[in-house]
């Protein structure tokens, strides 16, 4: 008897246990186990020709990048300038919300947000490393959300050109006098420097440059480095090529955000986002470093002459970028301290960069 009633009782455990475990593996019927993950297509306009190197072939990396890792969730339709809305409208189709991204470079909205020109590049400023490293870790990215917080927009660093040239010249700048009455595409500080030591500056996007020098609509134009420069073809419209870059010492792109649509996203597709942005930073300042050198060669097998500006010319740049600088940052508060930001930022980068970049090539 009392071994039936263990049987009897073993078995009724056993009954027991296999039920419950059912009963957890097996949803009750009419529920799913599993909903769809919801996902996002997303527009992307740039302020670059279709797939121009470097610049859209960027932002066509980034997109593939964010759909291979949300897996298909977040999937970004790339517009080249002209495509949907103009170069120089990219900024306002962000902030409407007809599009969710934009790629540009943030002195293209000076006449919007004035504030923006400190985001790209500073004449005789930042290097490309310690630009990266102000926004990161000195406090340069809260400053910048600040200034575009407004517009309902979020800047995120999309990439840098490094370093550029100081542009193309139908006549030699021997002179400060040199640059009197001559017509020269420069957007942003470096423009507005060169119209107050008496040269005319224009805005112009990327696409009509070459077409703007070689009719004469323009006397000299900067626009990148050799990589872009010998793809747009400049090398044939100008003759004579001015080093250094002081006007853009180095020059970010932008990823302009919306910010509903972001504050929509849920968390990881924000990682997401954010992570390939960084990543595609990391690539387009790799792809400049390495396409740089050869385009140079490139262009010095074809003739192009290298001229560097005098020094009389350059310390007269400086002088003047000091000034308008310190206009800028005096038209508000949020100016004022983005400047003192950056020039504290970068005296404590020159102290280090003194003994171990600098040093290295003046000997190399």
């Amino acid at each position: 008897m009392k071994r039936r009633h263990l049987f009897g009782a073993v078995a009724l455990l056993a009954g027991l246990f296999l039920t419950g475990c059912k009963d957890e593996q097996a949803p009750a019927t009419g529920q799913s186990t599993s909903e769809p993950a919801k996902t996002y297509q997303w527009k992307m306009v740039t302020a670059w020709p279709k797939n121009y190197p470097g610049l859209g072939t960027s932002a066509e990396r980034l997109a593939e990048r964010v759909t291979t890792m949300s897996g298909g969730r977040l999937t970004i339709k790339v517009y080249a300038a002209g495509e949907l809305v103009p170069a120089l409208e990219v900024f306002d189709a962000v902030s409407r919300g007809t599009a969710a991204l934009g790629h540009g470079a943030s002195y293209y909205w000076k006449g919007k947000v004035p504030t923006a020109q400190f985001f790209t590049s500073v004449p005789f400023g930042l290097s490309a490393i310690e630009m990266n490293a102000w926004l990161s870790k000195g406090g340069g990215q809260a400053l910048w959300e600040e200034a575009y917080a407004p517009f309902g927009v979020l800047p995120m660093v999309v990439g840098n050109s490094g370093m550029q040239m100081g542009g193309w010249f139908n006549k030699e700048i021997n002179a400060l006098d040199d640059l009197r009455g001559l017509k020269i595409r420069m957007p942003g500080l470096g423009g507005e420097v060169l119209t107050r030591l008496g040269a005319t500056s224009v805005n112009l996007p990327g696409g009509e440059v070459f077409t703007a020098l070689q009719t004469g609509a323009i006397d000299a134009t900067d626009w990148v480095s050799p990589y872009n420069d010998l793809a747009f073809g400049l090398h044939k419209a100008a003759r004579y090529y001015y080093y250094p870059g002081w006007q853009e010492p180095q020059a970010v792109l932008e990823l302009l955000v919306n910010q509903k649509a972001f504050d929509e996203l849920p968390a990881d597709l924000q990682a997401i986002l954010t992570e390939a942005t960084r990543a595609a930073s990391r690539d387009m300042l790799d792809d400049y470093t390495y396409h740089n050198a050869l385009a140079l060669d490139q262009l010095k097998q074809q003739g192009v002459v290298l001229k560097r500006f005098p020094d009389e010319v350059l310390q007269a740049m400086r002088n003047e970028s000091e000034q308008v600088l310190g206009e800028l940052a005096a038209q508000s508060e949020l100016n004022g301290r983005i400047w003192a930001s950056m020039k504290a930022f970068q005296a404590q980068a020159e102290a280090m960069h003194a003994i171990s970049e600098k040093e290295l090539y003046d000997w190399r």
